[in-house]
């Protein structure tokens, strides 16, 4: 198993996400040695579709990707949604690209990266309903259990966390060890 011990991950998310999108790889990354952090516009805590609740750790204003070793963004059509009017979530996202750190991507999540414009020659996955708006970003669009494209891990819904915990924990792996 590999390694993530000294290794800070950043879990961009607001209220509605998939609860289990933001708790399994949390979990995986933990038990991988990382420190997950979470970083929202909303402050204090969270709540997910099914009312597991966190607490923020830092805000979009105040969060800085060069802090981090890694990105993760759970989805949830509400959580997703709200994430792609907050300005700084957005350009947070995008410095995480612009710095080519990991990013993982499951289901709605991958909205934001339409906005972040960051999608231009990359081939991805999501929820099936984002397959056009991520098509007119630039990105090519399949239909598997999880890509990985650069750096960029993206699965479609919670029935592919295991391949997306598995695949986000090699790809921080390798990004630390080059």
């Amino acid at each position: 198993m590999t390694n993530l011990t000294g290794t800070r991950v950043a879990f961009l998310l607001t209220n509605d996400f998939e609860d289990s999108e933001l708790t399994d790889p949390w979990e995986a990354l933990t038990d991988a040695g990382a420190s997950p952090e979470l970083v929202s516009p909303t402050a204090g805590t969270v709540t997910g579709k099914k009312g597991h609740t966190q607490q923020v750790d830092l805000s979009t204003a105040a969060a800085d990707a060069a802090d981090f070793d890694a990105l993760v963004l759970p989805g949830g059509v509400g959580n997703a949604d709200a994430l792609r009017l907050d300005r700084d979530a957005v350009a947070f996202v995008r410095a995480f690209f612009d710095q080519e750190k990991p990013v993982s991507v499951i289901c709605h999540g991958a909205w934001i990266l339409a906005d972040a414009d960051v999608l231009a020659g990359r081939t991805l996955t999501s929820f099936p309903s984002l397959r056009t708006d991520l098509v007119n970003a630039g990105a090519t669009w399949v239909d598997q259990e999880v890509v990985i494209d650069r750096g960029l891990v993206s699965s479609r819904t919670p029935d592919d966390l295991p391949a997306f915990d598995t695949r986000t924990i090699e790809e921080i792996g390798r990004a630390r060890a080059v």
